[in-house]
């Protein structure tokens, strides 16, 4: 059985409608499916309703953005409902002040010489979510098509030390685990691997029993990383999932293409009771 528990679409800085994403993961096999936007749960209805005809379950999450330490954090939260008051208000916070820090981005791509415009940015939004750095690597590639040829040099940009670097500050990783808790979801930390500092992973796992993204599609490294993260999330996380990560046919990994054990998806649905 096919899974994926990290899947964005359109409602955040994903290529593909709700609607466009259910029926690839039909096409492509997948029988359990996350749909995890950035602080956003909008498509969440749609793809339940949506994934009915196909059989395919959809597990209700999003993805979060936090800090920890000055350096960001990447938490998904998975819920049986996510239509929670209090998870609602403060997600809308988030998306307001996600794209006042994608304005500043901009500002510091266009004072070091990029021909960009924060409408050039726009024009990749499809739906009323935070406007974020993904939207606006996708804005530089449509304008130095040709150029640019690999993502990797785009998102260069964005890391420490890149040009456009600017991390979101404004909700802390322990204030977010505490959040996905107190409104009946199950926390994991997204993409170890990618953490700025590999011994973070024990001082957030340290905070509360939570659960680790494993399985995860990174783009180098997943011989390696896999093996290491397992081996972590068996002795310190509740459970382990995993995920594509998808985004659009740009990624070098596919919706469903990673081989995620169905042993820590049963225990999610099992805590989440759906």
């Amino acid at each position: 059985m096919k899974v994926d528990l990290h899947v964005h679409t359109q409602e955040s800085d994903g290529l593909l409608s709700v609607e466009e994403v259910v029926d690839l993961a039909h096409a492509n096999n997948v029988h359990i499916l996350g749909i995890t936007d950035h602080e956003s749960t909008e498509g969440i209805a749609k793809a339940q309703s949506l994934a009915e005809r196909f059989n395919i379950k959809i597990i209700p999450g999003v993805e979060l953005l936090t800090n920890h330490q000055g350096k960001e954090v990447h938490l998904l939260g998975y819920f049986k409902d996510v239509n929670h008051p209090v998870l609602q208000a403060r997600l809308r916070e988030i998306r307001q002040q996600r794209t006042a820090l994608a304005y500043d981005m901009v500002e510091r791509l266009k004072n070091s010489g990029f021909a960009l415009e924060w409408q050039d940015v726009e024009r990749e939004v499809r739906a009323e979510g935070a406007i974020s750095k993904g939207h606006i690597m996708r804005a530089i590639y449509h304008r130095e098509c040709g150029r640019i040829q690999d993502w990797r040099e785009i998102a260069e940009y964005f890391r420490p030390g890149g040009v456009a670097y600017l991390p979101y500050l404004l909700h802390t990783f322990e204030d977010a685990v505490d959040l996905i808790f107190a409104c009946g979801g199950l926390p994991v930390i997204a993409h170890p691997g990618l953490l700025h500092n590999p011994k973070l992973i024990f001082e957030l796992l340290a905070y509360r029993r939570i659960g680790l993204e494993v399985y995860y599609g990174y783009w180098e490294h997943q011989e390696t990383l896999i093996p290491y993260y397992a081996g972590i999330a068996e002795r310190l996380a509740i459970l382990a999932t995993g995920g594509s990560d998808y985004h659009g046919s740009f990624g070098r990994i596919k919706l469903g293409q990673m081989d995620v054990p169905l042993e820590g998806v049963q225990k999610l649905l099992s805590y989440l009771t759906i």
